[in-house]
């Protein structure tokens, strides 16, 4: 399925999801799409692996986490973030490691200050390999970080905006 890309999100230096200079990180990229759904580019390394050539459980996990806690920010502003409260994760297929891999996170209920999604983790072939359903805190930035961060290290990356991504 293809979804029309309208816009990225911020990203910063050090978070393992989506820190630039982080040596350990994924270096993910998310881009929101025009159904309000975020979608997250990332390719998972050695470094990420359990099992040989195979993607560990808790970097599934913190790519979903991460893509549904964000889906808030396509419906309010890029200052309003999710903190995870509860996430159940199901493993259906290994994440293998050295190629690109796509998630998707939306919301499915938005209660004020609580806030609940789902994800999925597609396969190359397109084939769901994890998914997730979480609750999370509604927050803005500046209840959970430091002016010091947004001005320094939360930033919009330099890279070119799709018009479509397919899943």
């Amino acid at each position: 399925m293809n979804h029309k890309i309208t816009g990225t999100q911020n990203i910063s230096k050090n978070c393992l999801v989506c820190g630039t200079e982080n040596a350990f990180g994924l270096k993910t990229r998310f881009y929101t799409t025009a159904d309000n759904e975020v979608i997250a580019l990332f390719h998972p390394l050695e470094e990420h692996q359990s099992y040989p050539n195979i993607t560990h459980g808790g970097i599934s996990a913190a790519i979903l986490d991460e893509v549904i806690g964000r889906a808030i920010m396509a419906f309010y502003d890029p200052n309003t973030f999710g903190v995870t409260v509860e996430l159940t994760v199901k493993y259906k297929r290994p994440v293998p490691l050295g190629v690109e891999l796509k998630a998707i996170g939306r919301i499915t209920n938005d209660r004020g200050r609580v806030f609940e999604g789902t994800g999925e983790i597609f396969l190359p072939n397109g084939e769901v390999a994890v998914s997730a359903q979480g609750k999370y805190m509604k927050r803005r930035l500046d209840q959970i970080t430091s002016d010091e961060f947004v001005d320094h290290e939360w930033f919009t990356p330099d890279d070119k905006l799709p018009e479509e991504i397919s899943l």
